[in-house]
């Protein structure tokens, strides 16, 4: 069992907490975070120490918890540690196929299933019950929100965040950074850096309704990009 300091404290280490406790493959010694205000705090009984500072100066393996895939990035770009320094948590109530591979730093929570022959990059984040399918390839510092679904062959890009519930054909890439709504129904490919969302998921401007989206598209999108940021 291995000592793990979260970085960050938000709702992605609460859930994260939560899931290690529950499965027993770590155990969590602290939180770090840069808001002073909450050092010498606990989070759900889990002191916060101090700064990311700390990071290079402790022994502990590290998660990112950062919700924003950016911003797990900017945190390791940041830290400058090797990889062996990241541990990595998968849900003891997440199904993965024997030739599924996950990435250092990495965190899948309960309810996940990956079939077969599935890349999980490194600090990628998977909320409760993500489904992958065949041949799927999931960059460093992607981010599916609970209920997402991919068919085979499926390639997301670095960075990319997938919302709640939304669904990807099988056979299309999405780009680095890219943001799929909530609920959205992907039927091609998705660039880099846009931003797409309704069923079917088109991007931001378009569509029936002119130049602005409509309102049901709107709303969807305005909850997925909060949902991204937590």
């Amino acid at each position: 069992m291995a000592q793990v300091l979260l970085v960050a404290a938000s709702g992605l280490a609460r859930e994260a907490l939560e899931s290690i406790r529950q499965t027993g493959d770590h155990e969590v010694s602290g939180i770090l975070d840069d808001n002073a205000d909450l050092h010498g705090t606990r989070v759900n009984g889990v002191p916060v120490l101090g700064g990311l500072q700390l990071a290079a100066q402790r022994g502990e393996q590290l998660l990112l918890c950062a919700g924003k895939g950016a911003s797990r990035a900017a945190i390791a770009r940041r830290l400058g540690l090797p990889e062996e320094r990241y541990a990595t948590h998968i849900s003891a109530h997440a199904v993965l196929g024997g030739s599924v591979s996950v990435g250092a730093g990495s965190i899948v929570l309960a309810g996940t299933v990956a079939t077969c022959d599935v890349r999980i990059g490194r600090h990628v984040v998977l909320m409760p019950r993500v489904v992958l399918t065949h041949d799927d390839v999931l960059e460093d510092f992607a981010t599916l929100a609970a209920g997402a679904a991919l068919a085979g062959t499926v390639h997301v890009g670095s960075e990319a965040y997938l919302g709640t519930n939304s669904t990807v054909r099988e056979n299309l890439s999405i780009g680095r950074g890219a943001v799929l709504g909530m609920a959205a129904a992907l039927i091609a490919n998705l660039p880099a850096e846009q931003t797409w969302a309704g069923n079917p998921a088109r991007p931001l401007g378009t569509g029936n309704a002119g130049p602005h989206p409509a309102p049901h598209t709107e709303k969807l999108l305005n909850a997925s990009l909060k949902e991204a940021t937590r």
